[in-house]
């Protein structure tokens, strides 16, 4: 297991790796799979609200048809965005959480907050300001879900086959979005669209998930490498030979554990007794640290306003602009984009991620996005009727272009899965020391519902059209379309390669110039290491640059 860049993994052949093959256990894979199925926290929420919001009952509930378009807007925009609002704050308190009571404890903790909010919002019996803090309660729990998830993945999972273990996460975010749109539709069609069962049995999935992937915790054991931190070696030792199906003496387990020991050592000894000044000194006075927070931010914020989450979010309002008439027919072809979602992320997870590489694999999608989001505005530039005039009637030609727009949906969603949404997790989760990896992955992750919250709230006002103070359907998607190809010049030039590197290894790319790691990191950074040294051996310096970088300030 070298610190440096690896061969491609084909994952049918793990085999192959030069691992013991003991290393690819049961155990393993449960573990990815307890703490991957967070992933569907936000994917059933995302998938599920507009479709429920739409339903006659729920609107009827509100008395949405009192009010102004204006009004009526601001009201969608309010209920849907609630829980990213409540994510932003979930998300920064999950480091302290993390770090206090641990990944397992934290999770518990947070379907708690979760199955409480949804309580709030389905007893509501229509009172905005109770929906309003019962979503907000469940972005209170949700907002923690991309924290602890990956993080405890990161934590538990070979550096060979990390990447595939997080994506596992991103896509059990796509199974929750199409179990969702799925559940949608089926009620729809089998309990009409003015019972309350239209939108309250799809919102139960929340509180189904929520109590699975508490019950599967209680299976689980804590991350060694928290152990390791809260100087608990021994059982760190023996939750590492579970999790590899080893025994405790066996070198690998001895090499691993060693690295993670002499990594976290060197971190405290550069920071003893600094507490949380000295964890936010070294994220934001460290050259190499800033610079991975600044990365993993800027990802956040780019890949938000490339405006694919927002699909997802109002997929059935974008499919109803783009020419798709009837609310079943809506529902059903929202569904279908989920599974276009769900299977891209699965094929990223087994043949891309840790394969061609996490950067290849970003920009690839980044490229179906692009040219996606450029095909739907310019649609939506020649047909300018379409979400602006009510009751517009497409023509024949013009409706053989909206199939094609319809279609380049569907691409930006298979874009975005490849790309993004896969990356921002794994990025985010596994490029920081041990010390400051929960505070650094929840400050991300507040930044990613910051702008997802501004996203939701944004959207429904950008639609509408240039009268009412909107820019227009057509402007939406020049603007997603703008900054997905920002996003993927940033990426050429910025995000270096990490396919292969263990945790512990990071600091040897990131202690380059900046200017060098985007393009050319993990070439500059192996002649270092010429000789790719085995777990154990690996070169940590962590401390010594914390340490070096603390005396200079």
């Amino acid at each position: 297991m070298a610190g440096g860049v690896k061969k491609p993994v084909n994952i049918f052949r793990l085999q192959d790796l030069g691992e013991p093959k003991e290393v690819f256990n049961w155990r393993l894979w449960f573990a990815v799979l307890s703490f991957g199925l967070l992933g569907a926290a936000r994917g059933v929420d995302e998938g599920l609200i507009s479709g429920a919001f739409n339903s006659k009952h729920f609107q009827g509930t509100i008395h949405y048809s009192s009010y102004t378009k204006v009004e009526q807007a601001n009201i969608k925009a309010n209920v849907s965005s609630m829980v990213q609002l409540g994510s932003v704050a979930g998300a920064l308190i999950a480091f302290l959480i993390c770090d206090r009571i641990g990944r397992i404890w934290a999770t518990r903790q947070l379907c708690l907050l979760w199955v409480i909010g949804i309580a709030i919002f389905m007893g509501a019996q229509g009172n905005l300001s109770a929906m309003y803090a019962g979503r907000f309660i469940v972005g209170l729990g949700v907002g923690q879900t991309p924290v602890v998830g990956p993080v405890y993945i990161a934590e538990i999972a070979p550096a060979s086959v990390r990447g595939l273990c997080t994506c596992i996460f991103t896509g059990f975010v796509y199974l929750g979005i199409v179990l969702a749109y799925f559940t949608n539709y089926g009620c729809q069609v089998n309990l009409g669209d003015t019972t309350a069962a239209r939108w309250e049995v799809p919102t139960s999935l929340h509180v189904i998930f929520a109590v699975l992937i508490f019950s599967l915790s209680l299976f689980q054991y804590e991350s060694p490498r928290y152990l390791i931190k809260q100087d608990q070696h021994d059982k760190a030792v023996q939750v590492m030979a579970r999790l590899r199906n080893l025994s405790p003496e066996h070198d690998y387990v001895a090499q691993e554990i060693n690295a993670i020991t002499s990594s976290h050592r060197e971190e405290m000894e550069a920071t003893a007794g600094s507490g949380w000044v000295g964890v936010l000194k070294e994220a934001f006075t460290v050259p190499a640290n800033l610079y991975r927070v600044c990365l993993t931010i800027c990802a956040q914020i780019l890949s938000q306003w490339s405006g694919a989450g927002s699909i997802t979010l109002y997929a059935p309002d974008l499919f109803k602009i783009l020419g798709i008439t009837g609310t079943d027919r809506t529902l059903l072809v929202t569904a279908v984009f989920g599974i276009v979602k769900l299977t891209a992320a699965v094929v990223c997870a087994l043949f891309l991620v840790d394969f061609i590489g996490r950067k290849r694999s970003l920009l690839i999608g980044i490229t179906f996005q692009a040219v996606s989001m450029i095909y739907v505005a310019g649609f939506l530039t020649a047909v300018s009727e379409l979400g602006t005039q009510e009751g517009y009637v497409l023509s024949p030609s013009q409706s053989a272009l909206s199939k094609g727009a319809i279609a380049m949906i569907y691409i930006s969603g298979f874009g975005w899965a490849l790309g993004w949404n896969s990356m921002q997790y794994l990025l985010t989760a596994e490029l920081f020391p041990l010390r400051i990896r929960a505070f650094c992955t929840s400050l991300a992750m507040s930044f990613h519902f910051a702008n997802q919250y501004g996203n939701a709230r944004a959207v429904p006002n950008m639609l509408l059209p240039l009268e009412l103070g909107g820019i227009s359907p057509k402007g939406t998607f020049w603007s997603f379309a703008i900054v997905t190809i920002l996003g993927g010049v940033w990426v050429f030039f910025m995000v270096p390669e990490t396919a292969g590197r263990s945790l512990e290894s990071m600091d040897s790319l990131f202690s380059l110039p900046w200017y060098r790691i985007g393009r050319h990191g993990n070439r500059n950074a192996d002649m270092d290491h010429l000789e790719s040294p085995r777990v154990g051996e690996e070169k940590v310096i962590t401390g010594k640059a914390v340490l070096d970088e603390v005396e200079k300030k």
